[in-house]
């Protein structure tokens, strides 16, 4: 509490310090941005607005005498371009501009890059007047909004300055275009219904700013202003604005000494104007400078007194909160034990279905302070709610998952009943037509069992099919095979008569069918999927392929990442079932399915049998030959049926498939479900 009052005290009083010491710096600032900014961009604008004027006359008049007066404009110009380049550029005067005063910079800075471009247009006579005149206009408003800019000072009498600045500069420039107008016109001979309109505008508006800056000026700068425009030169320049005012036609009257008058006079106006500006300019500078001082000299003082009664309570802050601090620490340890330790390790046994005590996970914590002892009271509270939280949680889970497993096992139970009674009705029957619809109720039956036992698979569980010996890996294809709706599409190439170990042959049989019957699903119907097989260097590996839809990139990283690592299944990604139960049969016996795009547009299976799995062929049945055995019940094994093959209706329907007694069919659902 004591600190944070201390750090209060500081940040105000640095806040109160750097409020006036900014404004004593803004002042300072003044020259700089003057000859950084205020001094070069009144440069660029009188080369810009001779170059227009240059560029009005040429193209007026065409002659060669004209381009190269312009030519040697635009040189004046690029240097002073350059000058502004590299003032505007300086790393210290844009600390010191304003915000605005560097936006509007760079903004000129990129126009002057493209101004070579539009000279071209005016070389090439791509562009007339009009747009000639719009475009040079256009940079010198920017131009004129830099020195507008630099108005925004703190200090009032230092901005009216500015502005005084800001507001000759413009009314300046509607003159420049005035000439620039006036001047084109007189070189073509003639000035158009809207040239004369425009100028008139002009007119009216120049005479107008310059009456609203010389309102506003200091009495020094005002009796500058008045000897300029008692000046003969300017009483004629006034007399030859209101002869064009009158009418345009004498511009197709004029003479070349007219042209040269107007130019005289303008040109002497113009000087003389810029002159006022700098004068305004430069007694901005002069007033700034000890007002600046003043301000500083203040900041320092107060400054000063203000720094030692701040360090003088941060030492007394120091001192009585050390303990405090130490306790904090301390809070503060036990809360990242909470968080990185503790709790992540309690998730982790309570997932391996360990048990947890809460109570000593979560030991009581005591402060010497009072106000930390209660924020300790309030933690302790804290980490039993999250431990006991997380007990709740995965006892919940566990019971979820019981009771998945036990309406499996009840399913499992009536469906091995029904198996058995649909076996014993299929051979009491032989009318074919009975018989295959028997078939067909044998068929969805098996499907429901596997299904059932997808449900115990994802609940942690071992189904309850097993076999006790081998089976030749074939027929364990074929078996996976006549689990799927779409069995007759399915075809399972010759293999070696390689085996796999009893107790994982229900497992692979599963895991199989999961992906037979995502191949078929995801294929169209006049297709088949191509199962196959083959010995490697580490085991037997397995294909199965389809020519349906392919995934994208992103869709089968993901795919092929959940196989891989066999996460937690997601409650709320019903629709990836199937993928979760071959994602953890795989992991079960050390099986790795792998994902690809097959080179016939859909997708192919890869299933690597480990080594631990897969008995040898010792070469002693043909490839081919079905030896399959499996368990009607689980605690028998019978012989599976036959081949299907020559004139058999099946083989007539396409696929080499195994027929299994009845029972022994399944169909595919949703995909991955």
């Amino acid at each position: 509490m004591v600190t944070v009052s201390v750090v209060s005290l500081g940040v105000l009083w640095a806040f109160a310090a750097s409020i006036a010491l900014g404004e004593g710096l803004n002042l300072r600032h003044v020259k700089t941005v003057q000859d950084h900014y205020g001094y070069p961009s009144g440069a660029l604008g009188s080369a810009l607005q001779a170059e227009r004027r240059l560029s009005m006359v040429y193209l007026g008049g065409r002659a060669e005498g004209d381009r190269a007066s312009m030519e040697s404009g635009r040189l004046v110009t690029d240097r002073q371009a350059d000058l502004f380049r590299r003032l505007a550029g300086d790393a210290g005067a844009r600390g010191a501009a304003p915000a605005d005063t560097r936006r509007i910079a760079d903004k000129i800075l990129a126009e002057l890059d493209g101004l070579d471009g539009r000279r071209r247009a005016i070389d090439t006579g791509a562009v007339g007047r009009d747009r000639a005149f719009a475009d040079y206009t256009a940079l010198l408003e920017d131009v004129g909004a830099l020195q507008g800019s630099l108005a925004t000072l703190d200090n009032s009498e230092v901005a009216k300055d500015a502005r005084n600045e800001a507001s000759l500069t413009r009314a300046r420039e509607v003159l420049a275009q005035e000439d620039a107008l006036l001047a084109g016109a007189l070189a073509a001979g003639r000035m158009t219904g809207a040239e004369h309109a425009r100028f008139v505008k002009l007119v009216g508006t120049q005479r107008a700013l310059y009456g609203y800056a010389a309102a506003e000026l200091r009495s020094a700068d005002q009796a500058y202003y008045r000897r300029v425009v008692a000046m003969p030169e300017y009483g004629r320049l006034r007399t030859l604005e209101d002869r064009f005012v009158g009418s345009p036609r004498y511009v197709k009257g004029g003479t070349a000494n007219g042209g040269v008058l107007w130019k005289t006079t303008a040109d002497s106006n113009l000087t003389r104007l810029r002159g006022l500006e700098l004068a305004v300019s430069e007694g901005a500078e002069k007033r700034a400078e000890p007002i600046a001082d003043g301000i500083i000299t203040r900041v320092v003082l107060a400054g000063a007194l203000g720094l030692v009664a701040v360090a003088a309570s941060l030492v007394l802050a120091v001192w009585v909160a050390r303990s405090v601090v130490r306790e904090l620490a301390r809070l503060r340890r036990e809360a990242l034990d909470l968080a990185d330790v503790r709790l992540p390790g309690v998730i982790r046994r309570l997932r391996r279905g360990e048990e947890v005590d809460v109570a000593a996970e979560a030991p009581p914590l005591a402060f010497g302070t009072r106000e930390i002892d209660q924020v300790g009271d309030a933690f302790n509270a804290a980490r039993r709610t999250a431990i006991q939280g997380a007990v709740e949680e995965a006892t919940l889970r566990r019971n979820v998952s019981d009771v998945f497993v036990n309406l499996a096992r009840r399913s499992q139970t009536l469906l091995h009943r029904q198996l058995k009674l649909l076996d014993a009705m299929e051979r009491r029957i032989e009318t074919p037509d009975d018989l295959e619809d028997l078939f067909r109720v044998d068929h969805l039956a098996t499907r429901m069992r596997r299904h059932a036992e997808g449900l115990i698979i994802l609940s942690g569980q071992a189904p309850g099919r097993g076999w006790r010996s081998p089976v030749a890996i074939v027929d364990v294809a074929r078996a996976a095979a006549s689990e799927v709706e779409d069995y007759t599409r399915v075809n399972v190439a010759p293999m070696s008569r390689a085996a796999i170990v009893g107790p994982a042959v229900a497992d692979v049989i599963h895991l199989l069918a999961e992906l037979i019957e995502n191949a078929t699903a995801f294929s169209p119907p006049h297709t088949t999927v191509q199962v196959q097989g083959q010995a490697v260097s580490h085991g037997f590996t397995l294909e199965v392929e389809d020519r349906g839809l392919s995934m994208d990139e992103p869709s089968l990283a993901a795919a092929n990442e959940r196989l891989a690592t066999a996460a937690e299944f997601d409650l709320s990604d019903s629709a990836q079932l199937g993928l979760f139960v071959v994602g953890r049969l795989a992991r079960r016996h050390g099986i790795k399915v792998t994902l690809r795009t097959s080179p016939y547009g859909g997708m192919t299976a890869i299933v690597l049998l480990p080594e631990g799995l897969v008995v040898p062929d010792e070469g002693g049945t043909a490839p081919g030959t079905p030896a399959l055995t499996t368990r009607r019940a689980e605690d028998a094994l019978v012989p599976v049926g036959s081949v299907v093959g020559g004139p058999d209706r099946d083989a007539e329907r396409g696929g080499s498939v195994l027929r299994l007694p009845p029972g022994r069919h399944a169909s595919a659902p949703s995909p991955w479900g």
